[in-house]
């Protein structure tokens, strides 16, 4: 059973297309100072003997570095196949 999906046979929605738009302006060095800045955040509440929130705000690079990723693939091969300007032959 072919499960493959080809270009141009999904479309996003309309939000998806619009927090993309948004999100593919901002440069992917944002993502990575996010990453940054939460970890020294995290180091910093750490040093303060607050480490319920030293954890909490460490947590916060992962989600930040994979969304970089993903905006960075979204910028690069687009989020659709219509958009992108490829039609399913």
């Amino acid at each position: 059973m072919e499960t493959r999906v080809e270009r141009g046979q999904a479309q996003e929605d309309q939000v998806t297309g619009a927090i993309e738009r948004v999100t593919s302006q901002a440069p992917s060095s944002v993502f990575l100072g996010l990453a940054i800045g939460s970890m020294a955040a995290s180091f910093i509440l750490k040093l303060a003997d607050r480490d319920d929130w030293a954890l909490f705000v460490g947590q916060w690079a992962a989600p930040f570095l994979i969304m970089g990723n993903y905006n960075k693939m979204v910028k690069q091969h687009g989020s659709d196949g219509i958009e992108s300007g490829y039609r399913a032959a």
